[in-house]
């Protein structure tokens, strides 16, 4: 009896031994990784989005369909834009043709500025002197009317003595005291002083006509220098406009930089009216049908890559103390029957909860004390996933090897 009583307790030793033993290699094996369910696969999803508004006229693709990049996928109505090309083309030819006839004009102004300041100053240094001179005969004619109105004042002195000289031998020739030769040669000589008087006045009143006609043309010297003087003030002003038609020309070509920036832009917009895939990748949300009007800025599908996919594991904050960049992990996908070798390639420098909606507010005074998530970063190593099996939003389980 005693006998296989202490064969039970041997076996019973023994196998405690082993359980311990086998304890310990388990607890050295599960010590050397740290694993997580909250792990899921990720990847980059690009929105396929309308830049203009327009109406559609086909779609060449359907969901779940695999695209190139640069593929159209979506063809609007271009018919509008290509009128918008085409006016733009006419603005522009006409923008370029006013530069032509503006560039054309900055030569012929600074010609004709030139000209008129030159011919100006010829013109107020014609004036001028045509002035003096009918100044100088202004001065000389009045000068000869002096002269004409002292002989006048001679003349009329000389016929007063001859009158008198005649009364007198009037009133000896009746007394028989002179000679009728005598009283003869007294009247010719009183006709003679009057006859020279009316010659002087005459000549007075010619004098004073050729005074009045150099006033005259005094007058005129001066208004023609007065016009001279207001062309030479008007040609100051030829160098601003020579700097306003270059101005002008400059504006022109401005104009020609706004016109060439248009079609450009309508050039681009038509452009925009064939919307292409931006990679190679799977059609996804398709929400856009033929004959729909779709303005700027609306999505219309999305095209998902699967050759560039990564895992975003959340550890929990006490799991990271032994984890870094570059550490080998292993990735077990619920939808397969197969794991993934990969690798870290970073960890987050925020846990998950600061990029919520409502990040956590620990200074109200109700805190409770929770162990955060910290997202990971994994990605496959080369060769893994060569099928493009995996799609972002996977579950998976990652496991990271820390020792």
């Amino acid at each position: 009896m005693a006998s296989p009583f202490r064969a039970k307790w041997i076996l019973l030793v023994v196998a405690l031994v082993v359980a311990i033993i086998g304890g310990y290699f388990v607890w050295q094996y599960l010590s050397q990784w740290e694993s997580t369910d909250d792990a899921q696969v990720d990847g980059h999803i690009y929105p396929v989005n309308s830049r203009i508004v327009g109406t559609v006229v086909s779609v060449a693709v359907k969901d779940n369909e695999h695209v190139k990049a640069d593929t159209v996928v979506v063809q609007l109505d271009p018919r509008d834009y290509e009128l918008a090309v085409s006016r733009a083309q006419a603005e522009l030819a006409d923008a370029e043709a006013a530069v032509i006839a503006a560039r054309a004009n900055v030569p012929i102004a600074s010609s004709t500025a030139g000209t008129q300041i030159s011919s100006s100053a010829a013109a107020t240094t014609r004036a001028r002197a045509s002035v003096e001179a009918s100044n100088r005969e202004v001065m000389a004619a009045q000068a000869r009317v002096s002269a004409a109105e002292a002989h006048v004042k001679e003349m009329d002195a000389t016929a007063v003595k001859a009158t008198r000289d005649l009364d007198r031998m009037k009133m000896l020739i009746e007394k028989d005291e002179i000679s009728q030769q005598q009283y003869d040669a007294a009247v010719g000589a009183a006709e003679a002083a009057r006859a020279a008087v009316e010659s002087a006045r005459a000549s007075a009143s010619q004098v004073e006509h050729e005074v009045e006609v150099a006033k005259a043309h005094t007058a005129q010297s001066q208004a023609e220098l007065q016009q001279a003087q207001a062309e030479a003030e008007g040609a100051k002003t030829a160098p601003q406009q020579v700097t306003i038609t270059r101005a002008q020309a400059q504006s022109a070509e401005a104009r020609v930089q706004l016109a060439k920036a248009a079609l450009d832009q309508a050039r681009l917009n038509l452009e925009y009216t064939a919307i292409k895939a931006p990679v190679n990748g799977m059609v996804s949300k398709k929400t856009v049908e033929i004959g729909q009007v779709v303005q700027g800025g609306q999505p219309l599908m999305a095209v998902i890559p699967h050759e560039d996919v990564w895992i975003t594991a959340n550890f929990k904050e006490t799991q990271l103390a032994r984890m870094h960049p570059g550490q080998a992990a292993t990735v077990s996908v619920d939808a397969f029957s197969r794991s993934y070798n990969a690798h870290i390639e970073s960890i987050a420098s925020a846990t998950g909860a600061r990029f919520s909606l409502l990040p956590p507010e620990n200074a109200t005074g109700n805190y409770v004390k929770v162990v955060q998530r910290v997202p990971v970063r994994i990605v496959l190593d080369e060769g893994q996933d060569a099928d493009h099996q995996l799609r972002p939003g996977m579950s998976v389980v990652a496991k990271v090897k820390v020792k």
